[in-house]
């Protein structure tokens, strides 16, 4: 009987919903390197993960898109979901990428008081704002994101998927670019 070497089968996670006109995506449409990322607003990993994609964008405006989807972690965030929700009431604005953003920059005042201080300071209508979140206007587009990320392997925040593939690297900045390089090549 010989001896037979055995490798692990190593699978990499591919993205399973694909990327539509329904998405909220920053960054040109024919762009090269299409970036998904799911992600929880209360998540320090992944409010680290924004700054590093913020600089990513802009050091390569024009060969990245990004496409945020939501992956609120209830029963670890618990302002997680409240947030996506007024992301996505800012969405119905067209505004849904400055509450995003809004949101990461104050992670750490995620209840609905300081929620609502910061629909305010972007200038949109609070007691209508306040309403949809109360009633989950959001809620089927963030269990859609959601349930597209189990589909597609997530199982934590942030995760990230380039052109597809998931990247299993760090989020800091030089493996981010290093890996946008890397896919457009």
């Amino acid at each position: 009987m010989t001896d037979q070497l055995t490798t692990p089968l190593q699978v990499t996670a591919r993205l399973r919903t694909p990327v539509t006109e329904h998405d909220h995506v920053r960054g040109p449409t024919d762009a090269p390197v299409t970036i998904v990322e799911y992600g929880d607003y209360q998540c320090p990993f992944c409010g680290q993960a924004h700054a590093s994609l913020q600089e990513v964008l802009r050091e390569r405006a024009d060969t990245v898109r990004l496409v945020y989807r939501h992956f609120p972690i209830a029963n670890l965030h618990p302002y997680a979901e409240m947030a996506a929700e007024a992301a996505e009431a800012a969405g119905r604005r067209g505004r849904f990428w400055e509450m995003h953003d809004w949101l990461y920059e104050h992670q750490e005042q995620l209840d609905r008081v300081h929620l609502m201080l910061g629909v305010e300071q972007l200038g949109l209508p609070v007691n209508e704002v306040d309403a949809e979140i109360g009633r989950h206007a959001g809620g089927d587009r963030i269990r859609h994101d959601f349930v597209s990320g189990i589909r597609s392997g997530v199982d934590a925040s942030p995760t990230l998927f380039v052109n597809d593939t998931r990247h299993d690297g760090d989020f800091d900045l030089a493996t981010l670019l290093a890996t946008v390089d890397a896919a457009t090549t």
